[in-house]
């Protein structure tokens, strides 16, 4: 990666305590100039003293709290206002998704082939075996997506997302919590950027070890795909 081209990580985070500490080293330890820019949803579990603790340690942190959970786009919403990178990489404060996968999602936006990258779970990457139900409703999310968009991801509701930084300033984004997967890949296709998508591991966690999306943002997201193809 070119050293003038600056790479903004983005890293919404809730309840996160046990992990935050682990993914911003692992997102250090990649090797492209970088920020790291971390929003704390209102935690309720010390997160927010440890994102404190993480900035004063790196001087490429920047850190932001909200005083009441508002949910993931919400969090996403206040890091896109504090992007001052070339490119932005969405990054989970978990440890599901793997830093090491940033090399694969910024070749197609380095040498200009895309606009935006999905990094998707299903084209082969290794990964945990968790739920066969979430398994169908990203399926069908998925379908249902490209068939209103037009287009052929395998993987809507998937973390990573790289994309030109430009693209916050031609894109206002509404959704609040987790309706940001949805809104993001219909406003994007129906702009007419190029999408490309790559294999990425994943390490995927139960609900005892803190997942939290359920079935009932699957519904959400359903509402969300129409709002944004046929009334916003």
């Amino acid at each position: 990666m070119n050293s003038t081209v600056l790479l903004s990580v983005v890293i919404p985070a809730y309840n996160e305590a046990n992990t935050i500490e682990e993914i911003v080293r692992r997102v250090q330890q990649t090797p492209f100039p970088k920020e790291i820019i971390i929003v704390d949803d209102g935690s309720t579990d010390g997160t927010r003293d440890r994102i404190a603790a993480i900035a004063k340690q790196y001087a490429n942190v920047k850190p932001f709290y909200h005083s009441r959970n508002r949910g993931k786009g919400a969090a996403l919403h206040t890091a896109f206002k504090a992007v001052q990178g070339d490119f932005v990489i969405i990054q989970d404060a978990d440890l599901e998704y793997d830093p090491r996968d940033y090399q694969a999602l910024l070749e197609p936006l380095l040498d200009g082939r895309a606009d935006v990258v999905f990094g998707s779970r299903f084209l082969g990457g290794p990964h945990r075996v968790l739920f066969f139900w979430h398994y169908v409703g990203n399926k069908f999310l998925t379908l249902l997506s490209n068939a209103l968009a037009n287009i052929n991801l395998t993987d809507m509701e998937t973390c990573y997302k790289a994309f030109r930084s430009d693209i916050l300033q031609n894109i206002t984004f509404k959704s609040k919590r987790f309706g940001f997967e949805p809104e993001f890949t219909i406003k994007v296709a129906r702009k007419g950027y190029r999408l490309y998508e790559v294999p990425i591991s994943y390490s995927g966690r139960t609900y005892d070890e803190g997942k939290k999306i359920t079935w009932v943002d699957g519904l959400k997201a359903i509402f969300t795909l129409f709002r944004y193809r046929f009334f916003d």
